[in-house]
Order: structure tokens, then sequence, then C-alpha cells
């Protein structure tokens, strides 16, 4: 089968659209498949293109044996929606250069956000012949409006006519949860349309770990009970819970420790919320590359994966949860309903109430109170997880059924 992924974030970059388009991507050609990957130079998420991509229009590479065309995109840095918008739109016509170079295929697979890629996905399918394939990561504009990111009533008008025309006009649409299956097929989209792609996790590349003596040494961990996040360091997260959090514990367990890896917009509030509060107990790593992960992971004894208090993310999976539990290391999830009741449902974590100081403190204290059979079972639970039903060879295999399949 001939398939191109269009999507805006790709390796180099990190974040988990990245990983997911290129650990796809990577499986489809294990198997003996023709994919290409159309993408924007890389500038995520310091909005900076890399000296070696500036004043290029277009470059055709290998990228670790996957052909990838990237096209120009105008790098867009920390500020406004509407700039924002320019950087979302620049891509959305340069790409269609890329798919125009990737020649004849099958299947176009889109990934969103940014929502307006499908268009330019959806026509070239159209010229092309091939399958027109919607893989909707986040459910928008909603959950823009529910974050308060989007507040024009006409634009969001126009951009739900959009979703709208997207799904109607979709061959077929791939979710990344089944709450975002539930909710399109509710937006009057027949059931056999749409399946599930979820969020995986390389079990090779993440797996249990002795404790990297260089990360011991750089942060002073040793006889701490380390407490971790890495990922995007953004609103939807509502980190600042855990730095109150992290304050109780800094009082009461002295020999907790916070790790937070990652770069995003509330990173300088949440620098200077940690010296408010006078935080000892807490170090910011900044953007770690995806090889210093498992390092992270192996001094890590519980990841820590929040989510504001938003009716909209009691559908979310975050991608997070799975490169911890591949690698044995328990899930602190702050939130609510679909990824709570996986993290509960198989013993890989505990589950706190989100935006509650009050409950993931105490959440964090269970931890650390935890006997060591069961913190041990609870790693082994977490890997087997991994293993059985979220490495990238069993989504890739589904994603093929789905894609043969009328």
């Amino acid at each position: 089968m001939r398939i191109v992924y269009l999507c805006q974030h790709f390796p180099p970059e990190t974040g988990a659209p990245q990983i997911r388009v290129y650990e796809v991507s990577k499986e489809l050609l294990a198997q003996g498949h023709d994919i290409q990957v159309v993408t924007a130079f890389p500038h995520h998420p310091h909005g900076i293109i890399p000296d070696e991509y500036k004043g290029k229009k277009y470059e055709f590479e290998k990228w670790d044996g996957i052909p990838v065309h990237r096209t120009w995109i105008y790098p867009s840095k920390k500020g406004t929606f509407y700039k924002r918008l320019v950087s979302y739109f620049s891509f959305t016509f340069s790409s269609f250069y890329g798919l125009m170079k990737a020649g004849k295929v099958d299947v176009i697979i889109v990934n969103s956000p940014p929502i307006f890629l499908g268009l330019t996905g959806l026509l070239s399918a159209k010229l092309k012949g091939a399958k027109f394939v919607f893989n909707v990561a986040d459910v928008w504009p909603e959950s823009a409006v529910k974050l308060g990111l989007v507040k024009n009533k006409f634009f969001i008008k126009l951009a739900e006519i959009l979703e709208s025309f997207l799904y109607k006009h979709s061959w077929k649409i791939a979710t990344a949860t089944d709450g975002i299956k539930s909710y399109i097929i509710n937006h009057s989209q027949p059931e056999d349309k749409v399946f599930v792609l979820p969020n995986g996790v390389n079990t090779n590349f993440f797996q249990p770990a002795e404790k990297n003596a260089e990360y011991v040494e750089k942060f002073g961990l040793q006889d701490k009970f380390v407490f971790a996040y890495g990922g995007n360091l953004g609103y939807a997260q509502g980190l600042e819970f855990i730095l109150y959090a992290a304050k109780k514990m800094q009082e009461t367990v002295p020999h907790a420790y916070f790790l937070i890896a990652g770069a995003g917009p509330e990173e300088e509030k949440l620098r200077q919320l940690a010296k408010e509060l006078g935080l000892l107990n807490i170090s910011f790593l900044g953007h770690l590359p995806l090889k210093e992960m498992p390092k992270l992971f192996s001094v890590t004894d519980v990841s820590i994966v929040p989510l504001r208090d938003i009716a909209l993310f009691e559908g979310a999976r975050p991608s997070k949860i799975f490169p911890a539990a591949s690698s044995g290391v328990p899930v602190l999830y702050c939130g609510k309903g679909e990824s709570a009741e996986i993290v509960t449902k198989n013993n890989i974590g505990l589950v706190a109430k989100p935006e509650n100081v009050d409950s993931i403190a105490e959440t964090m204290y269970e931890f650390v109170e935890m006997d060591e059979v069961t913190r041990e079972k609870m790693k082994q639970d977490g890997r087997q997880l991994a293993l059985n039903e979220y490495s990238w060879a069993s989504i890739v295999k589904d994603l093929l059924h789905n894609l043969t399949k009328k």
C-alpha cells in the first residue's frame, strides 16, 4: 500500500504528534508498505528553524529510512493565537507542493490539529484519486474554545463548519481516543467510518533500566523519591497544581524530589511560581531530546501525568502514560474519565483529582508509603500492558486492518 502521512510536526522535534507519526511510519515501512511523510521544517517548541533548514522552501530527505518531504512554514514563537494561525496557514498552503512531489498514492492520512491541513489533504486526495483519512488527535475547535484559547465567535463558527465538512468528506476518520470517537459519531458520522488509532510506545526504546548514574549525580537524587514530569509545559496540563503539591511534600516528606522536563508557554510562569513558593525540592530540566527520556525514567519513581479539570479531557488519553508504563514506572494521573480508567483498571498507577492540591499531595504520599510488593506489581503490570496493547506493531496492525476494510 502507498501511504502519505501529512503532519505539521515530525522529528527532530519531540512531542506526542511527532513520535506517533514517526513510529507509525517506521512500523509501516518495516511491514513492507510504501510510506512517505510530508511535514514542515523543524520549528517546535521555540519557533526557530535550525540553520541547516533556514532559507529553504522544500527539501527531500530520508529520516531513519522514512522518505520525508519538508516544506516551508512561518515559524511562530510563543505569541498570540493569530500568529499561530499564520504559521498554520503557511504550512497548509506550502504542504500542497510536498504532496504533489510524493507522486501516486493510495491513502493520504492527515494529522489534526491543525484542522486546516485537512483541506490540503482532501484536495490532494481528490487530485490523486486517493482515499482521505482524517486523523483527529484532538477535537478542534472545541478543545481550544473550552481552554479559553479561542473566543472570536465568527472564527469559531467557521472552524466548526470546516470541522463538519472534513468529517463528512473523509473516507475514514482515525481518532486518538474512544472519547473522540464517540464525539465524532455524535456529530452524525457512521460508526463503521470511525476507528481508534491510539498513542502507543516503542517498547524496545522504553524499557525498565538501572538508574542513570549521571542523572543521580547531577540532580543529587541519592536517597530521593523522585516524581517526574516530561512533556509540554502548557496551560492544559495545569502544572501549577503539581508545584503547590510539591510545596506540601516539601513540608512533610523531605526526601521527595521533583524533576520537570520540557518547554512551553507556561515555563517561565512555573519557574517563577517555584521561586515564590520557595521550592527546594524541584529541578527544571528544560527541553529534553527524545534520546534522554529513558535516562529520566530510569531515575523516576513516579511519572506525573496531569490535566486540567475540564469535561473535554475526560475523553483524553495522554501519550505520556505509555512510555512510563513501558519503562516500568508507575503513573500518577491527575484527571478523570478514559485515562483514569486505564490507569486503575490495569493497575499501572494511582489517580488523583485534577486541579485538587490536597488530592494530588495525598496520592503522592500514598506512593511514597507504598510497600515494595505492591509497587513492584504495579511496575510489572505497566510493562505488560505496554507490550500487549500499546506497542506500535500492534497498533499499526490494527491501522492496516481498518485501511483495507471496506
